[in-house]
C-alpha cells in the first residue's frame, strides 16, 4: 500500500522543525514522534524518530564547530556519561512500559526550565559565577546528571537539550551558544548508541527514517545557524519558553 503523499510531506516538515528546534533548545522529539505514531507502534515510532533526528544533530555541530572548539575540555567530561546513559535508556526501551518516563516528562523539564530561567540568580546566591571554573563537586554532580539525562535520552529523550542546558548553565560555559553547542554533540552521542540497539533489533522503518533524516538534517543546520546571530538572552528566552510549552504538551497533549 503507496502512502499518501500529504503524511511524507507531514513527515518531513515535522522533522525539518524538530531539527531547527533541537539546535537551539531541544524537544523536537516531540515533534517526530507524535507524527510517527500516528503511522507506527510506539516502539518503531520511537526508533525511527531517534535515527532521523541524528543527523540533524550532526549537522548543527557542524554550523557550531567554531563553538565546539571552545568547549574540547566540557565535552571530555560528559561524553563519557552521555555514552553510558544512552546505552542503559535504549536497552530498557524493551523492558520497561514508556509511561514509567513519560510521567517524568513534564516534571523534568518545569524543574529545568525553572532552574535554567533562574540561573543567575542562583550563583549570585551561592557566591559563585555563571561563567567561573566549576568545583569538583559541581563537575561530579553535573557529570552524574548528565548520565542519568543519558538514560532518559536512550529511552525516550523529548526535552533532554533543555535538561542539558540547565546544568551547563553552571560548567562555567560563557555563553548559550557554546552550551547549545556542547549540548547538541552530547544529544548525538546517545542517539548514536541508542540507533545501533534499534538497528539490530529490527524497530527502525528505513523508508520514514531515511526521509526524515534528510529532513532534520536541513532543519538542524538552519537552525544553529540563525541561533548564532541571536543575542544570547533571546535565545535563553526561547529555550525557557520550549520547555515550559514541551511540559505542557506532555501533560494535555495525549489527552
Amino acid at each position: 500500500m503507496i502512502d499518501p503523499l500529504w503524511s511524507w510531506f507531514f513527515l518531513a516538515a515535522a522533522a525539518i522543525a524538530a531539527g531547527g528546534v533541537n539546535a537551539v533548545a531541544g524537544g523536537g522529539t516531540l515533534l517526530t514522534f507524535p507524527s510517527l505514531l500516528a503511522i507506527l507502534n510506539p516502539i518503531s515510532a520511537n526508533a525511527t524518530s531517534t535515527f532521523a533526528l541524528f543527523p540533524g544533530s550532526l549537522a548543527a555541530g557542524f554550523a557550531y564547530r567554531k563553538e565546539l572548539a571552545l568547549c574540547r575540555p566540557h565535552l571530555v567530561r560528559l561524553l563519557p556519561p552521555s555514552l553510558a546513559g544512552g546505552l542503559i535508556g535504549s536497552l530498557l526501551v524493551t523492558r520497561l512500559p514508556e509511561r514509567v518516563f513519560a510521567s517524568a516528562i513534564p516534571w523534568l523539564l518545569i524543574a529545568a526550565s525553572i532552574l535554567l530561567l533562574l540561573q543567575r540568580p542562583i550563583a549570585r546566591y551561592f557566591g559563585t559565577h555563571p561563567h567561573a571554573a566549576p568545583t569538583s563537586k559541581t563537575v561530579a554532580i553535573i557529570v552524574f546528571f548528565q548520565f542519568l539525562v543519558g538514560i532518559y535520552g536512550g529511552y525516550f529523550g523529548a526535552g533532554i537539550g533543555i535538561l542539558m542546558l540547565s546544568s551547563l548553565a553552571f560548567m562555567g560555559i560563557p555563553d548559550i551558544h557554546q552550551m547549545n553547542a556542547v549540548k547538541t554533540i552530547l544529544a548525538a552521542a546517545m542517539n548514536a548508541v541508542s540507533i545501533v540497539i534499534f538497528i539490530l533489533s529490527g524497530a527502525v522503518v528505513w523508508k520514514y527514517a531515511l526521509l526524515m533524516g534528510l529532513a532534520a538534517t536541513l532543519g538542524g543546520y538552519a537552525g544553529a545557524r540563525v541561533a548564532r546571530r541571536v543575542k544570547p538572552d533571546y535565545i535563553r528566552a526561547f529555550v525557557v519558553f520550549i520547555g515550559f510549552a514541551v511540559a505542557f504538551y506532555s501533560w494535555f497533549g495525549k489527552q
